[in-house]
């Protein structure tokens, strides 16, 4: 097993003076020097074909013993140094202050076939960043982010990737509601896979610091990797970053959006500089259709992180970036133009992604949409069935959609809806026939926006509860069925249903945590 190592963030950054691996305040360094904790009986669970592939390995290396040591953490690899970041952020809306790797040791960087991707465990033990925790990770909370991870690349929605996911043989304390009811669970590793992990939090702890050299420094360096179509490094430069910073996070939203995807825990920590979903925590699945939904049992009261206000919660940590970069651009007025452009080009972005869901040539107007959406509210309908059934839809005869409608819903009331809902077809079918869309390519179109198969949380959970008794079967059915998300999959016909009776209220499905 041979990587094509080619390490650049702690060969070019500023590194921690001091390399002893304790609990600390860590100033004016962009990583600190750290070593995974020993796993106690490692095992191989799982791994991504595709992406053995793209960092130059096969499935003959996936299965040798020395690929179990590395992606576990009990052996470095030669001529590497692992090492946790640092970084910031605000957490729910409060400066948290230093926060950085607390669970997650990086590897090391490989290029092949000319790409960049840094490997990284997530579950490997202690590093300067911990806080009081304890830098492991346990099987429930990396089951979901090995298969959902994977499965978002596959639905086109940017993100980080996941390479494999092991069993370290330790047991790992955790209260998983927060409720003082801990249970030892078993220890699991993810490797996650990505250009890079920087994150907006990056940025702002060496403007916390007040550390413009450093941060000036990182600023570069992510440039001249990951945005060198920018040019050299210079104020306009540091403009046009931001800018586009700013549209690919947008652009993640609108994804999210398409997909009916809740990330749960949006602090600035948690925001990519390359617009990648990243950190799959307490994430979830819009079943059905409510904007206040968030899986996050700490954010219950709030709702900051809740479906509906993911794009306004995009703009308010963009804004925190660029609170950072202003102590190298020393001037407001571009930063502030820049999101305003964010706020300005949201409606019409999002009107547009709807229009593709509904199959539509030209842009819906806005008030068509905002009645479709009201009405999904209203009648509990399953996002993702609603809208895959949809392909059915006869503009020739609208009232026959009502029979599919009706097994996309929720609601024990959907009667008192159905007249709103024959007037809301009948001007969908008039729109579809004004537009004379050949249906085949409506259809064609639909299919490739709309998924048939998503990551639901109670599909997660049963692939948890089997894994927790040693049966990885379910783990492996969904990651297959996910690597092909808009393809019909007659044999997977049972997973394009609505959520079970029993996963309404079931701890996994319905409520999530910080700590899964």
């Amino acid at each position: 097993m041979k990587f094509n190592l080619n390490d650049t963030f702690n060969r070019e950054l500023p590194a921690d003076s001091i390399t002893k691996n304790y609990v600390r305040q860590v100033p004016n360094a962009a990583f600190s020097d750290v070593n995974p904790t020993l796993p106690k009986n490692p095992s191989l669970i799982h791994f991504s074909p595709q992406m053995l592939e793209n960092i130059g390995l096969n499935e003959f290396d996936a299965k040798s013993e020395e690929f179990l040591k590395i992606f576990s953490g009990a052996e470095i690899y030669p001529d590497t140094k692992p090492f946790a970041m640092c970084y910031g952020g605000h957490q729910f809306g409060n400066w948290a202050g230093q926060l950085g790797d607390g669970r997650a040791i990086n590897l090391f960087e490989v290029n092949h076939n000319n790409q960049q991707w840094a490997l990284q465990l997530k579950g490997a033990g202690k590093t300067p960043y911990s806080r009081g925790a304890d830098g492991l990770a346990v099987l429930r909370s990396s089951i979901r982010e090995y298969l959902c991870s994977e499965a978002m690349f596959h639905l086109g929605v940017p993100t980080t990737r996941a390479l494999s996911i092991v069993l370290t043989g330790d047991d790992v304390l955790r209260d998983m509601m927060y409720n003082g009811n801990a249970e030892y669970e078993k220890g699991a590793i993810v490797c996650r896979v990505a250009p890079t992990f920087i994150r907006f939090g990056n940025f702002q702890i060496f403007m916390a610091q007040q550390d413009i050299s450093n941060l000036k420094k990182l600023t570069d360096y992510t440039i001249r990797h990951f945005f060198p179509h920018l040019g050299e490094p210079s104020k306009e430069t540091y403009i046009e970053f931001f800018r586009e910073v700013c549209e690919r996070t947008l652009d993640l939203m609108i994804h999210w959006e398409r997909v009916g995807f809740v990330h749960g825990v949006m602090n600035t920590d948690n925001m990519s500089i390359l617009g990648l979903t990243i950190d799959y925590g307490p994430y979830g699945w819009l079943e059905n259709y409510d904007p206040n939904w968030t899986p996050n049992t700490t954010d219950a009261g709030q709702k900051r992180y809740r479906f509906g206000n993911q794009a306004a919660i995009g703009v308010w940590n963009l804004m925190q970036l660029g609170n950072a970069l202003y102590m190298l651009i020393e001037d407001a007025a571009p930063l502030e133009e820049v999101l305003e452009d964010y706020q300005r080009n949201y409606l019409p972005k999002h009107i547009r992604m709807m229009s593709n869901k509904l199959g539509l040539k030209n842009a819906a107007e806005t008030e068509f949409i905002i009645e479709l959406e009201t009405l999904m509210y209203q009648s509990e309908i399953d996002l993702t069935l609603f809208f895959r059934n949809l392909n059915k839809f006869d503009e020739n005869a609208p009232n026959e959609f009502w029979t599919l409608l009706n097994e996309s819903s929720y609601s024990e009331n959907l009667e008192i809806f159905k007249e709103k809902w024959m007037m809301f077809l009948s001007v969908y079918a008039e729109i579809l026939i004004a537009e004379n869309h050949e249906t085949s390519e409506r259809i064609s179109q639909m299919n490739r926006t709309n998924p048939k198969y998503v990551l639901r949380n109670y599909m997660a959970q049963l692939a948890i509860d089997a894994a927790d008794k040693g049966d990885y079967s379910i783990v492996d059915e969904l990651f297959n069925l996910l690597l092909k998300p808009y393809d019909e999959q007659p044999e997977a016909e049972k997973w394009f249903a609505k959520r079970p009776d029993w996963a309404k209220t079931k701890v996994g499905c319905s409520m999530l945590s910080c700590s899964s």
